[in-house]
């Protein structure tokens, strides 16, 4: 797998520097309180919002940061613009497509910044979601897949639950659901006891780009910019790295 899978991307916001960690709770904090405006403040009976908690925690956000951007959703974090969700879809290197998404206080500046990244990487927004279809996905990762006492057995009970695919790979295992079942499944896991790197809906390509060496390294470059950015909340693309 490429440098730049979304493992790696899990990895990587585990083992942030100060600078960069600092950068990464303030996405996360935006995630927080778009996910409490939404759908409520209270994550027991709001699952984005305990998703994006449990994310925040995997990366160490301290609890009272975590607090504060559930109040600013409710109006008790002070004054300031709003956090918009936004979605960008566009062709990258060598044609590759990519969907990103964006939580952002000024969308004139965040659209300005977007298309200049894709045109600094030679491509260009454009309609790509055609080629998307949107999943639920939960990752175990192989240290966890390791503490499972029959994993074969696991697999046959996912499926009576309906997930709709289960990818064995280098660095762990991926479950694909309908966008509807994916709190149900991971609320499955936890019942047996199993820790999960993440369980997010995401935009899972329906046919993948294969590319050469000189392609990949192109779109790794890409991708690192895109996760430097500040608007940047995530991305979804069809290449395969």
């Amino acid at each position: 797998m490429s440098g730049h899978s979304k493992w790696s991307t899990i990895k990587r916001a585990k083992a942030a520097n100060d600078a960069k960690r600092s950068a990464l709770f303030t996405k996360l904090a935006n995630l927080i309180t778009v996910a409490a405006r939404e759908k409520g403040p209270d994550p027991e009976t709001n699952f984005a919002l305990r998703m994006a908690i449990d994310k925040a925690r995997a990366a160490n956000m301290p609890k009272d940061n975590i607090e504060r951007a559930i109040k600013r959703a409710t109006g008790e974090g002070g004054s300031g613009q709003a956090i918009e969700e936004l979605y960008y879809e566009g062709f990258g290197p060598a044609q590759t497509q990519f969907i990103v998404k964006c939580l952002s206080d000024n969308k004139n500046r965040t659209a300005a910044n977007i298309r200049h990244l894709f045109s600094k990487y030679g491509g260009s927004l454009g309609a790509v979601k055609w080629n998307f279809e949107q999943k639920g996905v939960i990752r175990i990762s192989q240290e966890n897949i390791k503490n499972v006492s029959d994993w074969e057995e696991l697999e046959l009970e996912l499926i009576d639950v309906g997930v709709d695919d289960i990818l064995r790979e280098e660095e762990g295992v991926s479950i694909l659901t309908a966008p509807t079942d994916l709190q149900r499944v991971n609320n499955f896991l936890e019942t047996k006891k199993i820790a999960t790197e993440s369980a997010e809906i995401e935009y899972v390509a329906k046919d993948k780009a294969n590319l050469t060496e000189a392609d990949k390294e192109k779109v790794e470059k890409f991708i690192e910019e895109l996760e430097d950015n500040p608007d940047v909340s995530d991305y979804y693309t069809n290449a395969d790295l």
